[in-house]
């Protein structure tokens, strides 16, 4: 037997790591460690995932009415045949519009199915972007003329302070996390604002434990402090900055006190953290999930990047560092968005939202392409339907009829909110096409099943949405395919396939992925095996201030705009401004009394990566169980102990997860664990693999009247809700609540 060494791109969890595969006989035998100290493989070999039994290995097509979990297997040629019969005759009755594709967290080649969405005349494209770094990648950009994403653990070993905002990197993003601690053995203060001590927060120099969904004033009351006692940079703002004037107006609607009284952090912890970050330079702010995960998302956002420019921390060593793009063809060239046509961009749901739609999106981008020469397009991440209007579409063809839709690498029956109204509408879709490793509660309500390629079965081409230099090759250590075990395909395989089918031949030239590969490398001097070799590519010599030699930001003004023209264009406040959340005890002090205690919803946490990974035995026996935190003085008050079962419940539903006691946490505060369905319970209706037992989405609402007016995010963080122990499990059948 012959072994061989091949080098895999892991999508275990965010970092992307280049892993050592050892291969028999198109068998992997082994797999290497990875550098990360934290990483969540340690917990369980990647293997118990790739060689599960239950793993998905043929297209499978519905045969039973849907959610009775019946199914026959098909061929791959059979499956796209009739998937593309359908939507073309779903096309022809309702217009390209109806079609509805989302897609997992950075699982896919989402290039693709935005190249074949646009081709197909959707703007349909909808994920968790929203809720994920598309708002940060879309608010900086709108500042900065380009999009500020840290990549490099050797980059923080310049900085001075680090301050986290909604964020815990140790169970989010572990080369970060090695990245920060390095940068504290050489010195550097860490700040962390969350709500709970956090293990980022038991690190940190100040912890901040703020209300939920306050991050904006908190933000606001700081920058006050830098103005007032003169710590911003000057020279910096006078030159590079737009709008100073009138942030300063808006600042001093935040004093101390006032701030303090809205956030609940104390005063003197306010004014220690804007100190530090103003004089602990460079430094630099990285906002999370946290701050994602609420209707008042883009000023928050904005905020957090206002304060880093106010002190002079962009694109310098150790600051905010702009990078700029990578010399290759770009995801924006690959997703033709130029061949979606005028009138369906105007379709697109969620278009009221204009920051992340089409009108925000052009503003942006061609100040950006004028300054940098190409877009920090991220269009996967930009122009996408928000989740909300999405499934209040098919579910209510309001404003339109959407019943096809396709869903890749995801789980919206656990992912996305108002778990009720996302199980209406996929019940009621003409079709829905499922592309994943595993049948999950979203899977069994499909007409078509199809079985994805893992990490270990796909090359990849590895750069972050065009907004750094650096790419990244891995390689498939074992084909996806092997007669007579399996027939997985890659999502460029699927996509290529349905393509030619509906008359896209044209702008599908390549015949492998190792070929579209070569094409996009090809401006560089590269292909894919060139680039596999080198392991990866990155500049010789990173600069800094480019601003400079560029002639300024890629904005309007050519400045870093504190008060956004664009937003001013859209008929938005140019400024950041602090809005109560829309359920609170000061908003809706009815509701807080029948639901005195605030939800938080969606904190990560190892070993699980989101939704995935609840099949892997190793992992449950340590995780068993969905598990929510109260305080000891909360759960005392409420009768509740370590390990009881306890009813979450909100004014739009119920769920139950197991007592967590946990001291760090406010005694008003909830902190419930996300992504949870018991893959061991039936998979038919009503049980969908349990996924109504313990989904806080289940908890959760999508009015799109409570999503941030110009992104689209939805609350995820700041429910009203109660607590009280399940007496019997009979009354918490997976339907009832």
């Amino acid at each position: 037997m012959t072994k061989e060494i091949k080098h895999s791109i892991c999508f275990r969890c965010k970092p992307r790591c280049v892993l050592e595969l050892e291969v028999e006989d198109n068998q992997i035998v082994n797999v290497s460690t990875s550098s990360i100290k934290k990483c969540p493989r340690k917990w369980a070999p990647d293997l118990d995932r790739f060689y599960h039994p239950d793993r998905l290995n043929y297209p499978l097509k519905r045969i039973g009415e849907k959610g009775e979990n019946k199914w026959q297997q098909i061929t791959w040629d059979e499956a796209l045949d009739e998937i593309a019969v359908k939507l073309q005759a779903l096309k022809d009755q309702y217009g390209a519009e109806t079609l509805g594709v989302t897609a997992g967290t950075s699982r896919t080649y989402e290039e693709l199915n935005s190249r074949f969405l646009n081709l197909f005349g959707s703007p349909n494209q909808c994920g968790q972007a929203q809720i994920c770094h598309g708002n940060s990648a879309v608010v900086a950009t709108t500042l900065f003329g380009w999009w500020p994403y840290w990549m490099h653990i050797e980059k923080l070993q310049n900085t001075r302070c680090v301050m986290l905002i909604g964020r815990n990197p140790p169970h989010s993003h572990q080369t970060i996390w090695e990245g920060i601690e390095g940068a504290q053995k050489n010195g550097a203060k860490l700040i962390v604002i969350d709500p709970r001590r956090s293990e980022s927060a038991e690190a940190a120099d100040l912890w901040l434990q703020l209300r939920p969904g306050t991050d904006c004033a908190l933000l606001l009351g700081m920058i006050n402090v830098i103005i007032e006692e003169d710590l911003y940079d000057k020279e910096f703002v006078t030159k590079w900055c737009h709008g100073f004037d009138a942030l300063a107006q808006r600042a001093k609607e935040y004093p101390l006190d006032k701030t303090a009284e809205i956030t609940w952090v104390p005063a003197d912890q306010i004014k220690a953290a804007a100190r530090m970050f103003a004089t602990e330079t460079p430094s630099c702010a990285m906002e999370g999930m946290g701050v994602a995960h609420q209707p008042n998302s883009y000023g928050a956002i904005a905020a957090r990047h206002i304060i880093s420019a106010i002190v002079g921390n962009v694109d310098v060593q150790g600051g905010e560092e702009l990078l700029g793009p990578a010399p290759f063809i770009t995801e924006h060239e690959i997703e033709m968005p130029e061949a979606l046509p005028v009138e369906q961009r105007a379709k697109i749901l969620g278009n009221q939202f204009k920051l992340y739609s089409w009108p925000g999106y052009e503003m942006v981008q061609s100040n950006v392409e004028r300054v940098w020469g190409k877009r920090c397009d991220m269009f996967g991440y930009t122009c996408r339907a928000p989740a909300p209007s999405l499934y209040k579409a098919i579910a209510y063809s309001d404003p339109y009829p959407v019943r096809a839709l396709i869903t890749l690498s995801s789980n919206p029956m656990v992912t996305i909110p108002n778990t009720k109204l996302v199980h209406k509408a996929l019940r009621s879709l003409d079709l829905y096409v499922v592309v994943d490793y595993f049948m999950t509660p979203s899977a069994q309500l499909a007409d078509y099943v199809l079985p994805s390629a893992m990490w270990q079965e796909r090359d990849f081409l590895w750069n972050f949405h065009n907004t750094t230099p650096v790419i990244v090759a891995g390689e498939a250590a074992v084909p996806p395919t092997i007669a007579g075990k399996h027939d997985r395909r890659t999502d460029f395989d699927f996509w290529r396939g349905l393509g030619v089918r509906l008359g896209q031949e044209q702008h599908w030239p390549w015949e492998t992925l190792e070929a579209y590969y070569d094409y996009r490398l090809e401006p560089m001097g590269l292909n894919f095996k060139k680039l596999l070799e080198m392991g990866r590519w990155e500049p010789e010599k990173w600069e800094y201030k480019k601003y400079e030699k560029m002639g300024g930001f890629g904005t309007p003004t050519g400045k870093i705009e504190l008060a956004s023209t664009v937003m001013e264009k859209l008929g938005y406040d140019p400024l950041p401004y602090y809005q109560e959340p829309p359920e609170s005890a000061i908003r809706t002090p009815e509701l807080a009394e029948t639901y005195p205690l605030i939800l938080i919803t969606g904190g990560r946490f190892h070993p699980f990566f989101h939704s995935e990974h609840r099949q892997i035995e190793k992992l449950r026996k340590r995780y068993p169980w969905a598990k929510m935190q109260l305080h000891p003085d909360t759960a005392k008050d409420l009768g509740l102990a370590e390990g009881d079962w306890a009813w979450v419940e909100t004014q739009h539903g119920r769920v139950m997860q197991k007592v967590q006691i946990f001291e760090d946490i406010d005694p008003r505060v909830v902190h419930a664990q996300h992504g949870w369905w018991y893959p061991e319970m039936p998979g038919e209706e009503p049980w969908l693999h349990g996924v109504w037992v313990s989904n806080i989405n289940v908890c959760t609402s999508s009015a799109e009247e409570e999503c941030d007016e110009a992104l689209g995010s939805w609350p995820l963080r700041t429910f009203q809700c109660k607590v009280y122990k399940v007496k019997s499990y009979g009354d918490g059948h997976p339907v009832a609540g």
